[in-house]
């Protein structure tokens, strides 16, 4: 289940905006070979990785994340320290990094989980204030965070599920909710979009659902909810080569028919960078962006591991 899951609690608070401060860009021998930037991708270097503290957002940016530092609540040990990122309407934007570097803690600041306190910087989505929003509320404005190990619900059927969900979004936007009749009518040609088999909306959710198809499943959501921003945490983990085929299509199906939406997909692996090609790849070390490029640097970290790049 995803789309920031309606979690209850604390919200986070930025209390400063003085240490949106510069990250730097390195350079690697790994990629240092690559072929030099397209006049995207160099745009998108100079506002990822050196950019000052003050910066006009971009056009079309859904997310503008300056200087975000973070701790896990009620202890002392910070995990983001200063973390920049520009995400702009349609864009996939891969972040990689060894464990405990903060990719998925950053995902789950970013939908307000209560086990994260900001300490400073600033997140803007569409133009207002993510850290003034509860978590419910960036899930009705359109944030969608899936889960690295979908979890089961028994005895809650899919599509009760997805017709709750749906109409929790609609009611918060101002639009009618839709009753069973008009839900299928609605979510139908979701699946045929989506290549999904009707017989997954009279299933339970997740429950005895393979691995793949729990993830298959959490794109079903994401389509049906109509996210703005999926943030796709580790989707390839756990899924062998035809299970992580499958999911990557459902994600290409899903950008088909959402052009406008844009994804952060967080992942360990190249190999799912091959089925969903990302507009830049981000390498993430203590708590921050370090290094910015496009595919080819995910490449040069498969081949020469991250001792090459960090």
């Amino acid at each position: 289940m995803g789309f920031s899951r309606g979690l209850a609690g604390a919200r986070p608070t930025a209390l400063s905006l003085e240490q949106q401060r510069r990250v730097p860009l390195r350079t690697s021998t790994a990629s240092s070979t690559a072929a030099a930037p397209s006049p995207r991708l160099a745009s998108a270097l100079r506002r990822q990785g050196g950019r000052g503290p003050s910066r006009a957002p971009a056009t079309g940016s859904v997310l503008e994340v300056a200087g975000l530092e973070a701790d896990i609540t009620g202890l002392d040990k910070q995990i983001l320290k200063g973390l920049d990122l520009s995400v702009g309407k349609g864009e996939v934007h891969a972040i990689m990094g060894q464990n405990g570097c903060g990719k998925s803690t950053f995902s789950k600041v970013l939908v307000g989980h209560p086990e994260y306190e900001v300490t400073s910087g600033s997140v803007s989505f569409q133009g207002r204030d993510l850290l003034d929003m509860e978590p419910e509320e960036r899930s009705h404005a359109g944030i969608f965070l899936s889960f690295q190990n979908p979890v089961e619900v028994p005895g809650v059927n899919n599509t009760d599920f997805l017709r709750m969900a749906c109409n929790s979004r609609r009611k918060a936007q101002g639009l009618e909710e839709l009753d069973p009749i008009e839900f299928y009518g609605h979510v139908s040609p979701i699946l045929k979009d989506m290549q999904v088999n009707s017989s997954f909306l009279s299933r339970n959710v997740n429950e005895g659902m393979s691995g793949g198809e729990k993830k298959r499943n959490e794109i079903l959501q994401l389509a049906v909810l109509d996210a703005d921003l999926a943030i796709l945490d580790e989707i390839d983990s756990g899924l062998d080569i035809d299970a992580l085929r499958e999911v990557a299509e459902g994600v290409n199906l899903l950008r088909e028919r959402k052009p406008e939406m844009s994804i952060i997909l967080i992942t360990h692996y190249q190999r799912l960078l091959n089925y969903i090609e990302p507009d830049f790849v981000h390498i993430m070390k203590g708590g921050q962006i370090i290094q910015t490029g496009d595919k080819e640097l995910a490449k040069a970290l498969e081949s020469g591991g991250y001792k090459n790049v960090v």
